[in-house]
């Protein structure tokens, strides 16, 4: 599908569907359709008139001009309240727009964005929010059809953006452009999550990987078994022994800084391409989804592959440790004890806790690039789904200020966080009477002492750790995410790297003009 921007008059757009925004408050055709409306014949405001269509969000109506205009059809789209609208608003209502296409044969598809003239939401972010929403809403999986489906989705062949005449085009197609980059990388993500695992295997990931690299023009290096083994990733490696599949241990590497020697924001994301929970074996009911508890390690490489594409003026690494967890003869057992490459040592008393154990031996690397901050993401725990549900973002770390960049990136990008405390009393739990930390605790706050279990990998870096449990795979389909693999934190880490880039910018150019000459 392609899309472009234009400034033609909503009556004079030639389109098999236009799509024209209500709030649920408009008594009268809202002011950018009012010409579409006179050149109807009214047909808007009869429409309205009827009470059939009363503005309310997700609403959607479609009527036939009869030739009135040169658009075929037009769509009443309800975006709720108006006083409610935000970006993400938008975002949902042109992905539930996008699938309610379906089973119309739309070649063409003009839209009038949703919010347009709204305080606070500028034309550049309202069309970066279609195009998201659009993209996201109309995905579908189908590397595995043999044969389309009969009631497969209808995606335009173009979709068409009305802006008004006023507009400066040149930034909204900046934000567009964007915006496809970020959207491309989202549904590389769910690929790879989607994939079964017997197809997504760490030496699979790791070939994405190289080719992230390869075409993003940036550094990548693949540990192997024997390399692990060397550096001393004791706690990887033992998640690693039940399976056939070789762990790899995956580092992009970006250099965009502008300044020599500028600190690196590292990401972490975890890699578990196949959970069957080890010897500490999961229940069979939904185990095939188990596939998915390496969408922390797709949210990163996918957003490495924007940070290349954008030229990001950041230095930014990218960590993904890679494994199955399956039981065998070899594989590692409970009560076993574990060496991590902080040389910390680790009573297993869970083997199904899995994630945090490879993670503690990434965020140790991760310490080596002495970085900024760190920010590691991953399908951490079921109970962050208990607390929180399966909208919602876990969120615990070490730096406030780390952590309210986090939340501004989430709350502008839709893949919203919420705080959890990490408080040093909930160490007690992990203590071990053998080791220097057990990999769980009791039941009660299974989060947070998950979470506390990582900060002891982190050393003194600013660290936020992202728990996805909840939101990385949907059991039914949201407005612009489909039922399965949903891709998230790529768009929120593209967001907190964007903003980071433009404070430094900012922050450099008033050195700059504050320096006092020599």
């Amino acid at each position: 599908m392609k899309i472009r921007l234009s400034q033609e008059a909503p009556q004079e757009i030639a389109a098999d569907l236009l799509v024209v925004p209500r709030f649920e408050a408009d008594a009268e055709v809202p002011p950018p359709a009012r010409a579409l409306d006179r050149a109807a014949k009214g047909l808007l405001s009869r429409l309205y008139a009827t009470g059939d269509v009363s503005g309310k969000l997700h609403e959607c109506c479609v009527v036939y001009t009869q030739g009135s205009v040169p658009c075929q059809r037009i769509m009443s789209l309800g975006c709720g309240k108006k006083e409610a609208f935000k970006l993400d608003t938008a975002r949902a209502v042109i992905g539930k727009m996008g699938r309610a296409l379906h089973p119309r044969k739309i070649s063409r598809l003009a839209i009038l964005p949703p919010g347009l003239g709204l305080p606070d939401l500028s034309p550049q972010h309202l069309a970066a929010a279609c195009v998201e929403g659009l993209r996201l809403g109309l995905y579908r999986f189908t590397e595995f059809k043999t044969k389309e489906e009969e009631n497969g989705r209808t995606v335009p062949e173009e979709c068409v953006l009305l802006l008004p005449a006023a507009e400066k085009l040149a930034p909204i197609q900046a934000a567009v452009e964007e915006s496809e980059i970020v959207c491309e990388a989202v549904l590389l993500a769910r690929d790879l999550i989607t994939r079964p695992g017997c197809s997504s295997t760490p030496t699979a990931l790791a070939e994405v990987a190289l080719e992230v690299g390869r075409l993003a023009k940036m550094s990548c290096t693949v540990l192997d078994r024997a390399d692990m083994e060397k550096l001393g990733m004791g706690a990887l490696l033992g998640v690693a022994r039940g399976s056939q599949e070789p762990p790899k241990f995956i580092i992009l590497e970006y250099r965009g800084a502008r300044r020599k020697g500028e600190k690196p924001v590292v990401l972490v994301g975890k890699g578990i391409t196949f959970d069957s929970g080890g010897l500490s074996l999961k229940p069979a009911a939904s185990m095939e989804q188990m596939k998915y508890d390496m969408a922390g390690g797709a949210a990163v490489l996918a957003t490495m592959q924007v940070v290349g594409r954008l030229k990001l003026p950041l230095n930014v690494v990218g960590l993904v440790p890679a494994t199955e967890n399956l039981p065998s003869g070899t594989a590692y057992k409970p009560g076993d004890v574990l060496r991590s490459l902080s040389g910390q040592t680790i009573e297993v008393l869970n083997t199904d806790a899995e994630g945090r154990l490879i993670l503690a031996d990434a965020l140790a690397y991760a310490c080596r690039y002495k970085p900024a901050a760190i920010l590691d993401i991953a399908t951490l725990t079921g109970a962050c789904i208990v607390a929180l549900g399966d909208n919602l973002i876990g969120m615990l770390g070490s730096d406030e200020a780390l952590q309210e960049e986090v939340r501004r990136a989430a709350d502008f990008s839709g893949e919203r966080v919420w705080p959890l405390p990490l408080w040093e009393e909930f160490s007690e739990q992990l203590k071990s009477d053998i080791a220097d930390w057990k990999n769980v605790g009791s039941r009660a706050a299974g989060t947070i002492t998950a979470g506390m279990f990582l900060s002891k990998f982190v050393q003194s870096y600013p660290w936020v750790h992202l728990d996805i449990a909840g939101p990385a795979w949907a059991e039914k389909e949201k407005p612009y995410v489909p039922k399965g693999a949903s891709g998230v934190g790529v768009r929120l880490f593209v967001e907190f790297l964007k903003r980071r880039a433009s404070s430094q910018a900012a922050a450099g150019a008033t050195k700059t003009q504050t320096k006092k000459p020599t």
